[in-house]
């Protein structure tokens, strides 16, 4: 079974699309924890709670998992079902610009899907640079991956890669060609850094902060250098 881990702003409604047509009546979304909605302590004990509960009979006719939650949700049915964790990860920077705009773009007052930090962030009008320097959003990766070793992961793509790395996945995890779908994606992208430009400065005291997110991220740049050089 593939369990893909869904990092927000990471082309991961793209890989989503793609998974669905590729896997079919075997693909499951799994949204419902959405971890940024809920503090740590109450994110990592729910997603033990949902790994001591879940049993390999839940998957009988599931070949793919996507979505929003901490991969260690999954780790303990893998040790009875076989399971190949994957996830897509960009670089730290732009993923917090992309996910500060995309919030100010996607907010509806009313939506019961809607996180109370979500909501703090655009109605108190807060700026890119202090959603970049929140502590509630500092090392997104880190807090997603917690508990879960970084090696336990099968593939982990680099969104500024989406094309290449997407054929090494079709080719090497899934043995078939996938179809590219490209989704909720915005030329805004560029624009973002224009409409609201970090200073050297600043962007070097957010990548600071974030710090272990971008360790992880040369890591993941390390494995991708190690098997496009096989």
């Amino acid at each position: 079974m593939l369990v893909s881990v869904h990092m927000p702003k990471t082309a991961g409604t793209s890989f989503r699309a793609t998974l669905e047509e590729n896997f079919g009546a075997g693909f499951r979304h799994d949204y419902q924890d959405y971890p940024l909605a809920h503090a740590p302590p109450e994110r990592q004990a729910q997603a033990l709670q949902f790994a001591r509960a879940l049993t390999p009979e839940e998957f009988d006719n599931v070949n793919c998992v996507h979505g929003h939650f901490l991969p260690v949700k999954y780790l303990a049915v893998s040790r009875q079902l076989e399971c190949r964790f994957v996830t897509w990860l960009r670089e730290p920077l732009a993923r917090l610009v992309s996910h500060y705009h995309y919030w100010q773009r996607a907010y509806k007052p009313d939506g019961s899907t809607v996180s109370s930090l979500h909501r703090r962030v655009v109605e108190e009008a807060w700026s890119l640079e202090q959603f970049c320097l929140a502590p509630e959003l500092r090392n997104i990766y880190h807090q997603f991956m917690w508990g879960f070793p970084l090696e336990r992961m099968d593939f982990i793509g680099i969104t500024e890669y989406y094309a290449e790395d997407l054929r090494y996945f079709s080719t090497r995890l899934v043995g078939s060609t996938l179809r590219d779908h490209t989704l909720n994606t915005r030329k805004a992208e560029a624009d973002s850094w224009e409409e609201q430009p970090l200073s050297a400065q600043l962007m070097d005291q957010i990548r600071a902060y974030h710090a272990s997110d971008v360790q992880l991220y040369a890591a993941a740049l390390e494995r991708r250098k190690e098997r496009t050089a096989q």
